[in-house]
């Protein structure tokens, strides 16, 4: 299965949250935007001020989120993306969504039976409405 995965899915995964995706196992080929790499460091950055996480666990987080993102395959962010993102969608969008929605629209063009994975509601109705399975949120 070919999946575009947003940093919701890629975080739950790395640091070992429960509810993880269950088609995780199943996944052959995973790509996200490079926006992924930002948010996911920011968001253990963000914990280890936050919740003054010791060194220990900020490099395991780290480490397991850079490992995960050397087995995916990145949408740079450039023109193109930047240019669909700023086109309108069918839903409400914030802009990383919309990053994150735009990749996976132009991944789309390369992998046509693409599947798309998050486990933020707002983004998988987008994604749904732009005619993508999606994986990980309830409808």
């Amino acid at each position: 299965m070919i999946v575009y995965l947003d940093t919701s899915v890629l975080l739950r995964v790395a640091l070992g949250e429960p509810e993880r995706l269950r088609a995780w196992p199943s996944i052959q080929t995973g790509i996200s935007s490079e926006l992924v790499r930002v948010e996911g460091l920011r968001t253990i950055d963000r914990a280890r001020i936050n919740f003054a996480l010791p060194d220990a666990v900020v490099a395991e987080r780290r480490s397991n989120v850079l490992g995960l993102l050397e087995a995916l395959q990145l949408v740079p962010i450039d023109a193109a993306v930047l240019t669909r993102s700023a086109e309108p969608f069918p839903t409400a969008l914030g802009t990383l969504d919309a990053i994150h929605l735009s990749s996976a629209l132009l991944a789309r063009e390369v992998h046509p039976d693409l599947a798309f994975a998050t486990h933020d509601r707002g983004l998988a109705t987008a994604a749904r409405a732009v005619g993508f399975r999606v994986l990980g949120s309830p409808a």
